[in-house]
């Protein structure tokens, strides 16, 4: 018989997850009575494996063949912790740690806590809602394209349903400076369209005036790019949005700037003088030149991205601190929130310096951060991100649900994997955040879901560009497509449409995933099924804030129930070949259910529903 703790479970932890200081959690370990013990002790140790404090658990009752041993363990400043239990015999003792799936990836055989601010809050509006992400320049085009200030060179495509522009160039560069004209007003002339999907946050990919499609290479912060418009167009699309009840959040590009921009210059093509041009530059500052001025740091060694030293002073004013700040500025037009790129490379410091700001312009503002891995423990750069500790983050992108979601479906995983990446992020991520958490299945950095679910081919761009599903492999795709996005809807957090993914585009990694929405040609049973989903959420508080348990995650199948002031909501999948009788109650949506009994529903192959209680006959 095996000692038994498990910290995903009430009955052994309470509460469950984070704590604040001071806040009391109760443990429960239940040991085999044939284990002789006189003691029971929780460790508890800092992040950096300095000892802490001890707690002991005293003998509470006792359940069967087991005794049952409780206790208090309190925490008294913000942080991230360990912890372990040593059990002692009359012959000596022994520590138990944490054992085989329930292993953390980056705190090893130790159980991970974390102790937040107690005043760390995140935005009402933003949790459990509905995000789409837009890439402005593929999304929708309206009118003429003013091309006034427009960096050079560039390619405007002719038709819109054009192939992007994948082929290097002679030099064997890639350039990504092939546009399509994608503009604020075409994002305006579609808010009713996202409305009616239930979006409640627009995330655009950055739209400051830059060389590139992607704008990445920043080439002017505060000066929205030609192409997409004037900044009293952005100020109208925030107007419209928020008239239907939308947020609209910003790409911060912080970590570096364009070669081609005001700040570095290399190019000259914008007025004054930049770090590239002159040691007296006011932007000199901002750069690191190893052999100035040709040899400098950059962005994983490409020459158009030169890196910034976040913290230099300018730079702070001018992106966070100043009057008329990077921040200040887009948040005046409209501009409710941002997402932070490659946050890992920006300074803790940075990161809630910047936070801060932005809440004192906006009690309300929303800051996401690009974060791979679970974001609760990330090391980057030898250092230990403290984005939840410090209260930095309002939400991460959560990119292991997509991982998980994606075996699932894929056949890698049966359900327990699942099971164990979605209850350990929810355990880990204060509830707050978990509720504003991005839960995505697709990003312009990923290949489309559609064909991720069922090609995992990496070759070079020439045979990507050529290589589509097949008609077989299309339908395959498609089914899978749907019972992913409602387990997406259905999973703690906010969940994100990436653009075009509720249309039925397909496309490998960058820059076949970033194709132009594919205006009447969309492939109206999937928008249905997305438009379906996106109602169903908005209009559920148990899906938006409720708290999660799996009753079933094994053989291709998984139940979960989510659960908010007294109400619950059970969710089945089956990705099996087999049918599966479940039991049921009033089905909110449904998908492949056989047959429908008086006690239950037959799920198929496939098929998934979202139920409540009590069972009715007649729907």
């Amino acid at each position: 018989m095996r000692i038994l703790f498990d910290s995903k479970q009430l009955q052994y932890k309470d509460p469950f997850g984070t704590l604040t200081p001071g806040q009391r959690c109760r443990l429960h370990i239940k040991i085999p009575v044939t284990v002789p013990t006189t003691q029971v002790q929780c460790l508890l140790q800092r992040e950096n494996g300095e000892a802490c404090r001890q707690f002991p658990l005293e003998l509470s009752g006792r359940d069967g063949a087991y005794e049952i041993y409780s206790g208090d363990m309190c925490i008294d400043e913000p942080g991230l912790y360990f912890y372990y239990f040593y059990i002692s015999k009359p012959d000596g003792g022994f520590r138990l740690f944490r054992q085989g799936s329930d292993t953390n990836m980056e705190a090893g055989d130790l159980w991970q806590i974390s102790c937040i601010p107690a005043e760390f809050t995140t935005p009402d509006w933003a949790k459990g809602a509905v995000i789409y992400q837009i890439f402005p320049d593929r999304f929708c085009k309206s009118g003429q394209v003013d091309l006034t200030g427009k960096l050079e060179p560039y390619i405007l495509h002719k038709d819109w349903n054009e192939e992007v522009f994948w082929q290097p160039t002679e030099d064997g560069e890639v350039l990504n400076n092939d546009f399509y004209g994608g503009n604020f007003q075409g994002i305006t002339e579609k808010l009713d369209y996202l409305a009616d999907l239930g979006v409640e946050i627009l995330y655009l990919n950055p739209i400051s005036k830059s060389f590139s499609s992607h704008r990445y290479d920043t080439g002017d912060y505060k000066t929205p790019d030609p192409m997409l418009g004037t900044e009293a167009d952005f100020a109208a699309l925030c107007q419209a949005a928020h008239k239907r009840g939308m947020k609209v959040v910003l790409d911060g590009v912080y970590s570096h700037t364009g070669s081609n921009s005001l700040y570095f210059n290399k190019e000259g093509t914008f007025p004054g003088t930049g770090a590239y041009q002159s040691q007296q530059s006011p932007f000199y500052d901002w750069y690191t030149f190893y052999d100035y001025p040709d040899s400098y740091h950059s962005w994983w060694g490409f020459d158009t991205l030169p890196t910034i030293k976040k913290m230099t002073p300018s730079f702070m004013e001018y992106v966070i601190d100043g009057e008329d700040s990077v921040v200040a500025h887009w948040m005046k037009l409209g501009a409710d929130g941002f997402r932070l790129d490659v946050v890992d490379e920006l300074p803790d410091e940075f990161v809630l310096r910047l936070k801060n700001r932005i809440r004192a312009i906006d009690p309300q503002a929303l800051l996401i951060g690009e974060v791979w891995e679970d974001a609760s423990n990330k090391i980057a750069y030898d250092t230990r991100r403290r984005y939840f500790v410090d209260a930095e983050l309002d939400s991460p992108m959560n990119y292991p649900f997509r991982r998980a979601i994606i075996n699932f479906f894929r056949k890698m995983d049966d359900g327990r994997g699942l099971k164990d990446t979605v209850m350990g992020i929810v355990e880990n991520y204060p509830p707050q955040v978990m509720a504003c958490t991005m839960n995505l299945l697709g990003t312009h950095d990923t290949p489309r879901i559609l064909t991720a679910l069922m090609d995992d081919f990496d070759g070079d761009r020439e045979e990507k560009a050529a290589r589509r599903l097949s008609r077989s492999q299309w339908i395959t795709a498609m089914e899978r497509l749907q019972a992913a996005s409602f387990l997406q809807f259905m999973l703690p957090g906010a969940p994100s449409i990436y653009y075009g993914d509720e249309a039925g585009m397909e496309g490998y990694g960058d820059p076949f995933c970033r194709r132009t929405f594919p205006w009447g040609r969309q492939e109206q049973q999937l928008h249905e099924h997305y438009r379906r989903l996106g109602r169903l959420r908005k209009d559920s508080p148990v899906l938006r804030l409720g708290d999660i348990q799996f009753f079933r995650a094994a053989n291709l199948q998984l139940g979960f129930t989510r659960s908010y002031q007294g109400k619950t909501l059970k969710i089945y999948i089956n990705r099996s070949s087999d049918n599966w009788d479940i039991p049921a109650g009033r089905v909110l949506l449904g998908h492949n259910l056989l047959d429908v009994a008086g006690d239950g529903v037959r799920l198929g192959h496939m098929g998934y529903c979202v139920v409540e209680e009590p069972w009715k006959k007649d729907i």
